[in-house]
């Protein structure tokens, strides 16, 4: 492994282990079941995967060029995690695990979560669009070298968030007591709704 790549896992570890949505979503999921968090955590890494096409096709650099394009996939992104925090903070007045669109025993729900999570927020293209090529050696070939390094954040993905998951749910016989977790619920729901809520408002009010 070259200099460069070092380099580059080192910085992209640090950027997938960066508390944010993904990474709130996923625990949301944990404590519903190590099934849910890690459905969850594959549909992040789902989501990456859209990112990298969209780097690869170019798509990344239309939404540089027309600004209302971003904008719009930013307020979507935003709204559904905002519906994410609504979702949970609306479960605090249901039984434990009366949460359906996150208790049930199906994964499609969880994996969705994470796929949708992921794929909206537009500035995760963005990320790919301006920092891989930082990393691609002058007079190599740049498509290959791209779709090692999105390779290579994928990868990270898959070892961080199933990790996340099953940490929760090993702690999940103290966080699913009633009170840890009435706590913990409140504190994902009002993290999403925060993250949402400032999704929204960035292209609001650029």
């Amino acid at each position: 492994m070259d200099g460069q790549l070092i380099a580059f896992t080192g910085i992209a570890a640090g950027m997938v282990a960066m508390p944010g949505a993904d990474f709130t979503v996923v625990v949301r999921n944990a404590l519903v079941s190590r099934r849910a968090g890690i459905a969850c955590a594959l549909g992040i890494a789902g989501g990456l995967l859209v990112h990298t096409v969209l780097v690869a096709a170019g798509v990344a650099t239309v939404l540089v060029a027309v600004p209302p394009l971003f904008r719009a996939l930013q307020l979507l992104g935003g709204a559904y995690v905002l519906y994410l925090g609504g979702r949970t903070l609306s479960s605090l007045r249901q039984p434990q695990g009366g949460d359906t669109d996150s208790g049930t025993p199906s994964a499609a729900h969880p994996l969705r979560q994470g796929f949708m999570t992921n794929a909206l927020n537009p500035k995760a293209s963005l990320t790919f669009l301006s920092l891989l090529p930082q990393f691609v050696p002058a007079g190599s070939a740049a498509l290959p070298r791209t779709l090692l390094l999105a390779l290579i954040v994928i990868g990270l993905t898959l070892v961080w968030f199933p990790t996340v998951a099953l940490l929760v749910d090993r702690l999940g016989r103290w966080l699913r007591r009633p009170r840890a977790a009435m706590a913990l619920r409140s504190a994902t729901g009002a993290a999403l709704t925060v993250l949402g809520t400032a999704l929204l408002l960035e292209p609001l009010l650029a």
